[in-house]
């Protein structure tokens, strides 16, 4: 599975020949819970069969929903799932997420993806990442403030010395003792000394490697700051070989191998829990300059039709509120509906998927830190 940052814009926002097949369920990490989520899966794979014999008589439905199946009968992988998966298809794409966050059931068949929930999922503002690092490998972890999860990672992260040096623990010795010729009075290196410096710099070559592809790959796409996890004796050199932006200051001093994922997850939110604060109070100071000079605005007729029109630079959502309707794509009118109707999407994901489209951010904001109490704040470009 690839990263879903990786995905988002490219893969899933692309324009596609339909049908486009999207399927959204929650899931749960844990025995026995986890037992129902495969037969949940197979109750929403029906509906998209049902939605693709209505709209798609014509395409080969059997062809398009084979790649469910399978997944359907993956014992493996429904034994690792987390909060939430999401799963996307089309004739020539099959892509599978899996989510740290629940998200509600959904099977569409449409001419494009249906990525709104995600949304919720890929900007929510106490997103950061952890590299596990020792001598030999390396592992890159995701959390928010209530999981933290090793990520999927592929041959753009090296995981181990050898990806990078070609350098096996256990190998014979390389270098045996040298010494200089008698009576010199020189100091000789012993051939100890010779390993120890070997195991140095391939050490450094190592941890460059590793900081050069999480900054690239991982911490600028996604802007999430990134935390240290290491032995004390790690952290000056990883430091000297990194120019990642987003490294925190304060590290975690434990080898993540010697401790559980939910201990860990306790000891990076106390470390990111300050500047996810701070980062909320700045984006709403700023919505409170920008509403005081009529460059922002907390109305949602009036936000609809600056999403339309590409004008919103930052826009702030209430985490839990949910107002169902459609964003007319024309005129940014707002059209509201009853939740109950499946068919209707929510408004504030519509806004969501608007910004980001035009280049806006979107920030997902617990409904206590809010700057307005209409679940939603824009800040706008001019």
């Amino acid at each position: 599975m690839t990263t879903l940052e990786h995905d988002y814009k490219s893969v899933l926002l692309a324009e596609r020949d339909g049908p486009c097949l999207s399927l959204y369920q929650p899931t749960h990490r844990s025995f026995p819970d986890r037992q129902q989520d495969p037969i949940r899966f197979g109750n929403l794979v029906k509906e998209l069969s049902q939605s693709l014999a209505r709209q798609y008589s014509d395409q080969d439905s059997a062809a398009l929903l084979r790649p469910f199946v399978e997944l359907a009968e993956d014992s493996q992988f429904w034994k690792h799932t987390l909060d939430g998966i999401a799963v996307f298809a089309t004739a020539d794409v099959f892509k599978i997420y899996n989510l740290q966050r629940s998200v509600p059931e959904r099977a569409i068949v449409a001419e494009s993806f249906h990525t709104k929930p995600l949304v919720r999922v890929l900007q929510s503002s106490d997103r950061y990442h952890i590299l596990g690092l020792n001598r030999r490998s390396a592992t890159l972890f995701e959390g928010n403030r209530f999981a933290v999860d090793v990520m999927p990672t592929d041959d753009r992260f090296p995981a181990s010395i050898e990806a990078v040096t070609g350098t096996f623990a256990g190998e014979p010795e390389r270098t045996k003792r040298s010494h200089g010729p008698s009576g010199t009075g020189k100091i000789t290196r012993h051939g100890t000394d010779v390993r120890q410096d070997l195991a140095d710099n391939e050490t450094q070559q190592f941890f460059r490697a590793v900081a050069e592809a999480v900054t690239r790959n991982y911490s600028r796409p996604t802007g999430m700051p990134l935390l240290l996890a290491a032995l004390p004796e790690h952290h000056h050199l990883f430091r000297e070989v990194s120019d990642n932006p987003l490294l925190m200051a304060q590290a975690i001093d434990v080898d993540p191998a010697s401790v559980s994922l939910e201990d860990l997850r306790a000891r990076a939110w106390d470390i990111v829990l300050p500047t996810y604060l701070e980062r909320l109070d700045h984006l709403v100071e700023r919505f409170e300059a920008a509403a005081a000079t009529e460059r922002g605005s907390a109305d949602l007729s009036e936000i609809g039709k600056a999403a339309v029109a590409g004008r919103i630079e930052t826009l702030l959502l209430d985490a839990d509120r949910v107002v169902p309707g459609h964003v007319n794509a024309k005129t940014g009118f707002i059209e509201f509906a009853r939740l109950e109707d499946p068919s209707v999407d929510d408004v504030l994901d519509d806004l969501s998927e608007r910004t980001i489209k035009t280049g806006g951010e979107v920030v997902i904001v617990p409904p206590e830190r809010m700057p307005s109490d209409t679940g939603l704040a824009a800040i706008y470009r001019f």
